[in-house]
């Protein structure tokens, strides 16, 4: 089969400064109130649809915070909500940088992963969190409990919200439930620039992730995971995102490694029915040709090549190699092979 080159990306930035990036800088552990409250205000006033006036997600694990391990309490919290056993005291080494004093949220999306979990942003608005825990997740988030100026960075995790009391309750530090003015709240989130995340099996979505939080997700997952678990976690996307390309290429990339053809032939020949895309006939026709269909090879070679040409220039060389290669495998059909009525017609 042609190699393939990866469609997939990661989406994340890299950290520059910890100044200029505090979304990606974590620090110790410990209201002021400021500006930040619109989106409680706004919630309040008029709740979004489908939304419950109340949740609380008391059955939610706790682990007390010791002095600069908040990072680690939270993420335990959050797998093992996901039902993935494993103590703070496992995840310290994987998460916390003693030259930052604490853990960085990369790596806090990251070690999920280790543990068959994925760890996926949440758009960083309010009612998206609220939603998640209405759905019965736990959602981890990040708060600056002191100035923009003179940060003081916290991890916790929201189980609760009231809307009659306008308050939030949280697993923090060493309170199990941690009563918090929902206003208080969003002004200490949304210094942190509202970062929020989930963690859960990789058959399993958030209610409210956005499609490039999840592929990125799931690329990361997939570079430590079992195949048979990286094909659950792609799986369980693109059935909400069927016609997304990247969600469709890895899908059936991961399908290729556990040996799966004929379901990787499907996911590719979806994904390039859907969105035209030279990569995905382009892989079709490498899987077809694996298959020893090459009729069908052929055919996907040939659109690769065409819309390849057309608009998707950087893909040419790749196609025009890959339908050399089905078209010499039609030339080598044996005559075998053509009583069992194998063509290249």
């Amino acid at each position: 089969m042609p190699s393939r080159r990866r469609f997939l990306r990661r989406l994340l930035p890299a950290a520059t400064t910890l100044v200029a990036t505090p979304t990606l800088l974590l620090t110790g552990c410990a209201s002021w109130p400021d500006a930040g409250s619109a989106q409680s205000r706004a919630l309040l006033a008029q709740p979004p649809a489908g939304l419950p006036r109340w949740v609380r997600l008391d059955a939610t694990p706790f682990f007390p915070q010791t002095e600069l391990q908040c990072g680690p309490a939270t993420l335990a919290t959050l797998l093992n909500a996901a039902g993935r056993t494993v103590a703070p005291a496992t995840l310290s080494p994987q998460l916390f940088v003693p030259a930052r004093g604490g853990s960085l949220q990369l790596e806090m999306l990251a070690a999920a992963r280790r543990h068959d979990a994925i760890a996926t942003r949440l758009p960083p608005r309010l009612a998206a969190a609220f939603h998640e825990l209405a759905a019965g997740h736990p959602v981890g988030v990040m708060q600056n409990l002191a100035l923009a100026i003179s940060p003081l960075w916290h991890f916790a995790v929201l189980i609760g919200f009231d809307l009659d009391r306008a308050e939030v309750t949280l697993r923090s530090g060493t309170t199990r439930e941690l009563t918090m003015d929902l206003l208080t709240f969003e002004r200490t989130w949304a210094r942190a620039e509202r970062w929020a995340f989930v963690a859960l099996p990789p058959e399993a979505l958030p209610d409210q992730a956005e499609a490039a939080a999840v592929r990125e997700g799931r690329l990361g997952f997939e570079r430590v995971a079992p195949i048979e678990r990286a094909v659950l976690a792609w799986q369980s996307a693109a059935r909400r995102w069927p016609d997304d390309v990247v969600l469709g290429m890895g899908l059936g990339n991961a399908l290729v490694k556990a040996g799966r053809l004929a379901e990787a032939a499907q996911a590719f020949e979806h994904t390039a029915q859907a969105s035209d895309a030279a990569v995905a006939w382009n892989n079709l026709a490498g899987v077809q040709l694996q298959r020893r269909q090459l009729p069908q090879a052929r055919e996907a070679a040939r659109r690769a090549v065409q819309r390849a040409a057309l608009a998707e220039p950087a893909w040419l060389a790749t196609a025009q190699a890959t339908k050399a290669e089905v078209d010499a495998a039609c030339a080598t059909i044996t005559p075998i092979e053509k009583t069992e009525g194998t063509t290249c017609q």
